[in-house]
């Protein structure tokens, strides 16, 4: 067995950190999908995909029905879940491509202080320069992305298997340590193999379209592209649980299981509807909480560093605005202030000139979805300006269901699927969720709605106001923010590069799309 050391220092961290009485600290594995949306999980009742993993960790302990990222975009989501923050409130790490500001305290580092083994796989906070800020070590530990050996690659084995990586780290922990592991698997982001979800088995007959997409055979198999790798991520968690079994240690570790934002198609990741926001999430800690739970409380990303470091018994700093959730797992009564969460968004790629934003903060309720947009002149997705991906509409991934509402044809036969998916939007959006569950029929300027849209429009104002969010200032640091992105053709938009760099890396979009 190999004793990998850490180091203790944390730039940013309070410089005592408070450990409370925790004889038993709990192992904990945090697992991560990149690109899932709610409800594509077994446990949901979705048929569209077998989820055996994720379906044990909701039957053994408790399954969200209300839960959201902070961002419905990989780096500020991530951001918030590290950090326990709002996007608005973390600077630069709320965009895609930003950096991680040192004073933020990260609780996996906090974790890493207070004794525990920290490590990691797969995507983590991504993508971006974390050390920009300032950061001396990596915010989610030691990597152990490169630790297989060679006669397993030599072997065919597939070099993406995050479980194997776990078994290295869970090799290299020392047996006195409690761990903390961040599971990040890589899918369901794209690209896919187109085929992929036929190549499996599946067959376009269990595939929902929702109404706002054409329901073609183009679309469905997409979706089922979609779902053949949301099951290889499963597999990949069941493997992972396996190890813990063997160990002996299931029981004594607590596992969170969720995804990062929405899924990779048009009205999903990027925007701050449900097929954005609306996250997977199951917990399981037999030594503290009943399995078998049904939680409908509205719960945030930002909720599980409080709820981890309180766990763990260290000290939650003041700057964290997330609550920990291990009330709500104790088994008590519905928290009557758990009736909302609050959704952000600024910047995802380079999709507009001169690095505008889209700038959105939402209000999500049972019964409504409130949604404003402080600059509605602007293209939501980008519109044909060549963004920093080499795409138009380039805040949606390239894919087919992409290309087939961006085709001409298919623009005049689906003009409102269209619309919806990439037209400009009114600076209000209100959805009554009770009619309107796809999110389809804005109502923010029917008068029957008026008591509702101007309830909800105070409290988000009045919560921005409270959390420091200079967009409802009218201030718009975002936008001069540096995108951080050193590779491609979207590095030509790095203004940290030299004007020589990054005019090498605009030459890469010499071919662009017609």
């Amino acid at each position: 067995m190999t004793t990998v050391l850490t180091r203790r220092q944390f730039l940013g961290a309070p410089s005592v950190l408070a450990l409370t009485a925790a004889p038993d600290r709990p192992n904990v594995l945090f697992i991560i999908a990149d690109d899932q949306s709610w409800p594509h999980a077994g446990a949901y009742g979705s048929k569209l995909v077998n989820t055996p993993a994720f379906d044990r960790i909701a039957k053994e302990g408790a399954l969200f029905h209300n839960s959201f990222c902070v961002a419905p975009s990989c780096t500020p989501s991530r951001s918030g879940i590290l950090t326990g923050r709002n996007m608005w409130q973390v600077e630069e790490a709320g965009l895609l491509y930003g950096t991680l500001p040192k004073k933020f305290p990260m609780f996996p580092l906090l974790l890493e202080d207070a004794g525990y083994f920290v490590g990691f796989t797969g995507k983590t906070w991504a993508p971006g320069d974390a050390k920009a800020g300032g950061l001396t070590r990596h915010p989610v530990g030691q990597s152990f992305m490169q630790r297989r050996r060679q006669e397993e690659i030599r072997a065919g084995l597939d070099p993406n298997d995050y479980s194997a990586n776990f078994n290295d780290f869970l090799e290299a922990r020392p047996k006195e340590k409690p761990f903390f592991f961040w599971f990040g698997s890589t899918e369901p982001h794209r690209v896919y193999q187109k085929g992929a979800g036929k190549l499996i088995g599946k067959t376009t007959d269990n595939v929902e379209v929702p109404p706002y997409w054409p329901d073609t055979e183009e679309i469905r198999g997409d979706i089922l592209d979609y779902a053949s790798e949301v099951e290889w991520y499963d597999q990949q968690v069941s493997k992972a649980l396996d190890l813990l079994e063997k160990t002996g240690e299931m029981d004594s570790t607590l596992i969170i299981i969720t995804s990062d934002n929405g899924m990779p198609f048009p009205r999903g990741k990027a925007t701050l509807y449900d097929q954005g926001t609306h996250m997977p999430l199951a917990i399981r800690w037999p030594k503290r909480f009943n399995g078998g739970q049904q939680i409908q409380d509205f719960v945030s990303h930002k909720d599980f560093s409080p709820t981890i470091l309180e766990a763990a018994g260290v000290a939650v700093p003041s700057l964290v605005a997330g609550r920990s959730l291990l009330p709500l797992l104790a088994g008590g009564k519905p928290d009557p202030k758990r009736d909302h969460v609050f959704t952000g968004f600024e910047r995802h790629v380079m999709a507009r000139p001169d690095g505008a934003t889209y700038p959105m903060r939402a209000m999500r309720t049972k019964d409504f979805l409130y949604v404003r947009n402080f600059a509605p002149d602007r293209w939501p997705m980008g519109g044909d300006f060549i963004s920093s991906n080499l795409t138009v509409e380039g805040d949606v991934d390239d894919s087919p269901s992409k290309d087939f509402l961006l085709d001409e044809k298919n623009k005049r036969e689906y003009p409102k699927q269209h619309q919806l998916s990439f037209g400009k939007r009114p600076a209000e959006e209100l959805f009554d969720l009770k009619k309107d569950k796809w999110q389809m029929n804005n109502v923010a300027k029917d008068p029957a709605y008026g008591k509702q849209l101007a309830r909800l429009r105070a409290r988000m104002t009045a919560y921005l106001k409270e959390t420091g969010d200079p967009r409802i200032e009218g201030k718009d640091p975002w936008q001069q923010y540096p995108y951080r992105q050193t590779n491609g053709y979207g590095a030509s938009f790095n203004s940290t590069l030299s004007e020589e760099e990054r005019k090498k890396f605009r030459a890469l979009g010499a071919h662009k799309p017609e």
